[in-house]
């Protein structure tokens, strides 16, 4: 049998217990190391504590709020402490090869290897004070055929759970044109003999006191951590590729309470690999599934309509 195949007999015979206690053991962890990031990326006045770029000249260049810009360096700038979050509870962590591969990082146990946990890191910004939203992964090759490892670190099945690492911040500075950011100096950061820049290029620098002086992109976070199908919606995420989109209450991604969060991950898997590919008739026509709902009906469940949890999370769907 190959090494695939012995992990995947592993996992299938893992005592339920077993497997169970290894996921509420992680996912504890997980929510307690979320709850102190916000102050470990934030100034005590909830701005982000980065401010830009500095290069050997002391110019501080500014961030674009641009949401790919920010992600990237919001990765960057915990990515350390992930690293000592992995090693406190007994984990190594293996990066995705590639840089369109699921997930992010890949927690291995290091005394049981075949116990993994697939953790995606998801940032995104405040549409308003309730809502925002991310994009949970692909729901096309490596998700419906689950012993392959196309554009996956290791087969979907190998890993015990799937969690999402979510972050939700205010933009300060609405404007994604690089062309608006800034070059600064800060006299705090200059030797006496010292003096400011006045250009770099054609390009104005502009002086001020200290670092604080500078306005973030972004403030008011919030972190959590979340089972990946317990924040998913019905939807897709964006136009027209294959990922599963998210719930847009934040309240309700915090308190993981998604489509299926009544319903369980089986609905979930068993909907999201028939998506839009499982037709049924409905008022004598054919349609593709694109409804958590009609999938229900099509399976004969509608007995279990009411436990598909809606918009909000006091709400059940009619």
């Amino acid at each position: 049998m190959t090494e695939n195949g012995i992990v995947f007999y592993y996992l299938c015979n893992m005592n339920i217990e077993e497997k169970e206690k290894y996921k509420s053991d992680f996912k504890i962890e997980l929510n307690k190391f979320a709850d102190k990031l916000e102050k470990y990326v934030s100034t005590e006045n909830g701005d982000w504590s980065v401010k830009g770029f500095i290069d050997v000249y002391k110019n501080i260049y500014t961030i674009s709020s641009d949401t790919k810009i920010v992600s990237k360096i919001l990765e960057i700038h915990i990515f350390s402490q992930i690293l000592q979050f992995a090693d406190s509870i007994d984990y190594k962590i293996i990066l995705a090869e590639k840089q369109n591969w699921y997930p992010d990082l890949t927690f291995v146990h290091k005394k049981n290897e075949e116990v993994k946990f697939a953790l995606d890191i998801k940032t995104t910004f405040r549409r308003n004070e309730k809502t925002a939203g991310f994009t949970l992964g692909s729901h096309g090759s490596y998700f419906k055929e689950r012993d392959k490892d196309k554009n996956i670190q290791f087969p979907y099945n190998q890993y015990t759970g799937h969690y999402c690492l979510g972050v939700i911040y205010t933009r300060t500075d609405l404007s994604d044109d690089i062309s608006e950011t800034e070059i600064y100096q800060v006299q705090e950061l200059l030797e006496d003999y010292e003096s400011p820049n006045k250009k770099v290029g054609e390009r104005e620098v502009t002086t001020v006191k200290n670092l604080k002086s500078i306005t973030s992109v972004i403030k008011d976070f919030d972190f959590f951590a979340a089972e990946k199908w317990k924040i998913a919606s019905d939807k897709q995420g964006s136009g027209n590729t294959a990922n599963i989109g998210s719930i847009f209450d934040i309240k309700d991604l915090k308190n993981e309470n998604g489509i299926f969060s009544q319903l369980g991950e089986e609905w979930f898997d068993e909907y999201w690999i028939n998506y839009g590919s499982a037709t049924m008739v409905k008022d004598g026509n054919p349609q593709k599934i694109k409804t958590l709902k009609d999938f229900m009906e099509f399976k004969g469940r509608t007995d279990l309509w009411e436990k598909i949890v809606a918009k909000s999370s006091n709400k059940k769907m009619k």
